[in-house]
Parts: C-alpha cells; structure tokens; sequence
C-alpha cells in the first residue's frame, strides 16, 4: 500500500487518474440516457472482487480474473458499443466546437423546423427567455422538459396538436413548455393586419428581454421580437446567428445547454467518477506491483582487451535468465532489452571458469536474476601469432552445359594472419573467398573477391586484402 501512495503522488499517475475519471463520468451518463447503468455497478461489483482477491492472495479468484480478462473485455466492447461509440462521438464533438457545438446544432433545427412551417403555410411562435424570467407573464400550456428534436418541434405546431395554437417555450436546452398563453401587446407598435400570435410575441418582448420567432400561416414569412421591435427574418442563416447571438448574451452559451441535472447533482456524479478511477487505478497498481518471476532468452558478447589473445573453441550465444520483478516491468521487459557481456581482459592464456552474476547483465531497476542457464561458461583463450594461410576459392554450382574448368588461380594465393598455433599434426591454416557462383560463367573470367574467415583468425593489417579469382573454361570435348 505505501508503494501506491507514493505512485499515485506521482504527476503522471494523477493525469492517469484524472483521465480515466473523465471516462468514467461520460461512460456513466450515456449509460444513464441508455437504461443500461446498471450494468455498470456489475462491472464495478466484479472489479471490487478482483481487488479484495488481491489483497487476501485468493489464487483461484485470481486465476479466473487473469485467465477470463480477454474474453470479457471482448464481451464489454460488444455489450457498449452503442455506449461506447456515443462516447467517441462527444469527444469529438469536444475538440471540434465550431461543427459540433449542441448550441449551434440547436439553433440550426430550430431555425429549419420554423422555415419549414412558414414555407408550409403553418403558424408558429417560439420564445427563448432572456436574463430575466418570464413565468409570470406566461400561462396554460403544458410541462414538456423535452430533449429538442425536428420531429418532436413539428408535432408541437401540427394543426391536430393540443397547444399548436400557443407558444413553445425553449429553455436552457430544453423545450420546458409548449400550448402557453403569452401576453398581448397593449402597445400600438404592430398594425392592426396583424393576428394573435405577433401581438402575444411582442408583449412578452416589450415585458422581459426574450427572443420570439413567429411563423406567419397568412404571409409565410418569419418575423423575430426582441426588446419590444419586430423586424423579419430574411434567411435561415439570419436565423441561426440571432438565436445564437442571444443564448451569448445572456451567458448561457454554451456551457448551459443540454443542462438537465442541478449543480450538485453535477457535482456528485464528478466526485462519485473520480472516486472510481482511483478505486481503479489503485486496483491496476496492486496487480502490476505484484513480485513475479520469467524466464528470457539473452544474447552473450564477449570482449578482448588483450590484442595477443583470442578465443578458440565453442562458445555459448544465448543464455537463459530466471529473472525476478514486478508484474508491470517483467511484461515491459524484452530479450533485446538485455545482454550478457563477457569481460575477458583480465584473462590469460587457457581454459576460464567464467560465471554469470547480475554485475554482467545491466538489468532494470527493481529486477533480481535468480539463476542462469548455464550458470558458467568454460572459455579457452589462445595466444596468437603471425602465420601464413592459404586462400581457397569457394566455387559454388555448376558451369553452364557443355563447359568445363581448365584453371583456377587465385591471386594472392596466400595471405598474412594472426592466428593460434594449430596443434601438432593439424590441418594447416586457411581462409576462403566468398562464393563464386559458377551458373553465371560463360567465358573465361577475371572475379574480385573478398576474404571469409573464422572468428579466431585475425588479418594482420586493419582489414583483408581483396582477392582475385581467375577461372579459365573451355568447351567440353565430345
């Protein structure tokens, strides 16, 4: 536990935690808009489990956790992906305000629901309430607090609608009421040619600071109120930059719209988020501090401080470590992340003893090696002395039909090496060319080669000479 405390102090791990409560708190309200919360509080029911499994070490609790944890990440992202994707969605609505703002969306549907009826000949009044309230001039009608939507602003005014006759009012959002009662200018501002519905609008404009649009039937015109004028709409883009022009000046753009919950409801549903990202994170440390053990295959280099040594026979190129650590650095850990080095300076000519210990592998910190395999090594160094070895061509396929080889020369044939002394009665020291493939000769050629050599055989300059391999062919003789 204190390792959690000390982790979670960490800047990077509280930008982890505020992360993940984020998801936590928008995965939350879209489950709530979709029904399905509750099963959130089984997933977090389960996570719970896992947790307290951890702290008492209960191994077959754990078992199912580590083995099942594949499969029901697959069964979540199936379950919520209507969840999920809504999620995507907001959160690319966020970045890009100027195409997804729920403000300008709101006002672009509004302002196309109220062109529409005008073209279609249908009356309409909407009032959008200003800085100051305006339930004490409105009356009748009928509670809504509805999600706004075309069809839903459609129905509202359909000629077979209870209030199709009264006002819509449009609220922090939301469409709160509709079939009201506004009232009547008393004022001689509009001319009598005018109905009902722009006198009501002008006498809720002349008595608080709302917006009013109203959809004439008769002209088929929109005409908009607002501190007691009137004047019309000449297109719906005029529309759409009024209405937002309003929610602006009364501060409640864009943070206000879409606000169906309190301040303290917001507030709890944050607190109650962050709370489970802690919960979860917490549960992820505990499971990745966890001390484990693995076994990585490692490359071997051995080096040469001495220039009158070298190392003859076989040698090991991989070793195997049991290496112990946290979870969380052991699954980070890769075999190309590591190397045995073999230090063979302070060796003299003969066969070493070489064992491996932590000092010849620079391993990450918080991991122990527990063992090696092999846990030695048995080097053999030879003293080396300038030889003379002969250069063989390596010669690889065949001519082409109906040729033979008459010659070949190799120039130089021999060449100077720093090798070990070969042992009494052995093969004498040589090197080869690299291939020479014979499938592309067709004449007598003339071929620029370069030397191979073993490990333990040294040219005595910095580097090899280049070689020229002469092959002399002729036709076969029938």
């Amino acid at each position: 536990m204190p390792e959690i405390i000390r982790g979670f102090l960490d800047w990077r791990n509280l930008i982890d935690v505020l992360l993940i409560a984020v998801g936590f708190f928008g995965l939350y309200r879209t489950m709530r808009r979709r029904g399905t919360w509750k099963i959130m509080i089984g997933i977090l029911l389960a996570m719970a489990i896992f947790l307290v499994a951890n702290f008492l070490d209960l191994n077959g609790i754990k078992w199912l956790y580590s083995n099942l944890s594949n499969v029901i990440l697959i069964a979540f992202i199936v379950i919520f992906q209507p969840e999920l994707r809504k999620i995507f969605e907001q959160s690319v609505s966020l970045r890009r305000r100027e195409t997804h703002d729920p403000a300008k969306a709101l006002s672009q549907m509004i302002a196309e629901g109220l062109w529409h009826m005008a073209q279609q000949r249908l009356g309409a009044i909407i009032a959008f309430p200003g800085r100051e309230p305006v339930d004490e001039y409105v009356s009748g009608g009928y509670t809504l607090d509805a999600k706004p939507s075309y069809p839903l602003l459609l129905s509202i005014f359909d000629t077979h609608s209870p209030g199709h006759d009264g006002a819509l009012i449009v609220s922090k959002g939301l469409f709160t009421r509709f079939g009201t009662r506004l009232p009547v200018s008393e004022s001689a501002a509009l001319p009598e040619e005018y109905g009902t519905r722009h006198h009501a609008a002008m006498g809720l404009s002349e008595k608080t600071d709302a917006l009013v649009l109203v959809a004439s039937e008769e002209r088929g015109k929109i005409s908009i109120f607002h501190m007691g004028g009137m004047h019309p709409a000449e297109n719906m883009a005029q529309l759409v930059n009024i209405i937002e022009a309003h929610w602006k000046n009364i501060l409640s753009y864009p943070f206000a719209v879409y606000r169906q919950e309190t301040r303290r409801t917001f507030v709890y549903q944050a607190a109650v988020s962050l709370a489970l990202a802690v919960f979860f994170w917490s549960t992820i440390i505990v499971a990745q501090t966890e001390l484990v053990e693995k076994v990585i295959s490692v490359p071997v280099e051995y080096t040469m401080a001495a220039s009158d040594l070298v190392l003859v026979g076989e040698r090991e190129k991989e070793l195997q470590l049991y290496l112990a650590g946290t979870k969380s650095t052991l699954d980070a850990l890769k075999s190309s992340d590591l190397r045995v080095k073999i230090d063979l300076s302070a060796y003299g000519p003969g066969t070493q003893s070489v064992f491996i210990t932590s000092d010849k592998i620079r391993l990450p910190k918080g991991v122990k090696l527990l063992e090696s395999l092999p846990s030695s090594l048995e080097l053999t160094l030879a003293a080396i002395t300038e030889q003379v070895a002969d250069i063989t061509p390596q010669l690889v396929g065949i001519l082409p039909e109906g040729l033979k080889i008459s010659s070949v020369t190799v120039s130089p044939d021999r060449v100077k090496v720093l090798s070990p002394a070969p042992e009494e009665n052995g093969k004498p020291i040589s090197v080869t060319t690299t291939p020479v493939y014979l499938e592309s000769i067709y004449k007598s050629s003339r071929i620029l080669c370069k030397i191979i050599a073993p490990q333990t055989i040294q040219p005595v300059g910095r580097q090899w000479p280049d070689v020229e391999v002469d092959i002399e062919v002729k036709a076969k003789e029938n």
